[in-house]
């Protein structure tokens, strides 16, 4: 089991009020993701969790048991770091073993969870290597088989891929992902980067200044934002919001259209603009517009679409897919 329920978990540091208040509700299970700016509170969070922190107020509670005032060590979680926090001096084998010797665990038993958990990441030609022999990817992977072998009720990731290149976190994050899959585990990760949090996701919270803005799958984030922070912050590239006569004709302070959801032209549409820099991605092109009137918008055209720097070009939002705002920034 490992489902976690936190009930109006708030914490302040001194006089700063770092969060607010938040309820949440984590399954048995499910793989949830923490994803908000810079600054939002969300590795507090992850910490208040984990023990790590105090809080000021409120109830966490795990498998049912008020494990607010527990210590970490009792709350049956393992946590994987920033950073890898390895032992340069030991090998694989030790690293990935030495919260269990802490434990006083057996030998045997100590063999037996770290050859499983080696086994799972693909790490058993690497057992008696040192952590400065191994790349990157290969270190995270030892930082993971560490929590592993706790054989937690769930795992904590505060950005774990923040220190990889971006091919290698691509492959981890593929990787952090069947291993949910393979342990059907509990698992809660922090990132700030959404495409993380959209392809590893069952349900994601979006945080802004400490407060919890929506909950929900990727698709519903997606598809149905709450507000105008949520929906600027989920899609990349993010949203375009138009305010003025474009919002006016549609009863909303501003709307929103995604860069894929517009259609383009070199001839005529309902937006007129000058086309910036395009970024030719291969099978994609982003559009750089400048509208007339002088807002700034993204596009989304095919690989092969026939556009140059300075070029005229016509917008034109797909039928169904604006999204309005009212001026407190809520989805009308």
């Amino acid at each position: 089991m490992g489902s976690i329920t936190l009930k109006q978990v708030r914490k302040a540091f001194g006089e700063v009020e770092v969060i607010p208040g938040v309820d949440l509700d984590i399954n048995d299970g499910e793989f949830v993701v923490f994803v908000g700016p810079s600054g939002c509170g969300k590795s507090t969070l992850l910490r208040l969790i984990a023990g790590l922190e105090d809080v000021s107020s409120g109830t966490i509670l795990i498998d049912g048991q008020d494990m607010t005032e527990a210590a970490p060590v009792k709350r049956k979680l393992a946590m994987v770091f920033q950073s890898y926090a390895l032992y340069p001096h030991m090998s694989v084998r030790k690293n990935i073993a030495f919260p269990l010797k802490m434990a006083g665990m057996p030998a045997d038993e100590q063999a037996r969870r770290v050859g499983h958990a080696a086994g799972i990441l693909n790490l058993t030609d690497y057992l008696d290597r040192k952590p400065g022999q191994l790349s990157g990817g290969q270190r995270q992977r030892v930082a993971i088989g560490r929590a592993i072998v706790r054989e937690p009720v769930a795992f904590l990731f505060d950005e774990p891929l923040s220190n990889l290149d971006a091919a290698l976190r691509v492959n981890m994050r593929v990787e952090i992902s069947e291993l949910h899959k393979k342990l059907a585990t509990t698992m809660i990760y922090v990132t700030h980067d959404q495409v993380e949090a959209m392809t590893m996701a069952d349900k994601i919270v979006v945080l802004r200044a400490g407060r919890v803005e929506q909950v929900g799958s990727p698709l519903d984030l997606y598809r149905r934002p709450a507000n105008r922070f949520v929906a600027g912050f989920i899609g990349s590239p993010n949203m375009n919001f138009l305010e003025g006569e474009a919002a006016a004709k549609l009863n909303a302070h501003a709307i929103g259209v995604r860069p894929e959801h517009f259609q383009l032209s070199t001839t005529d549409g309902m937006l007129a603009g000058t086309v910036g820099v395009a970024e030719h991605l291969g099978s994609d092109t982003f559009l750089h517009v400048t509208l007339d009137g002088g807002t700034h918008v993204v596009a989304r055209a095919s690989g092969e679409f026939p556009v140059d720097h300075g070029d005229r070009i016509w917008l034109t939002p797909a039928e169904g897919r604006i999204y309005r705002f009212d001026q407190q920034g809520l989805a009308l």
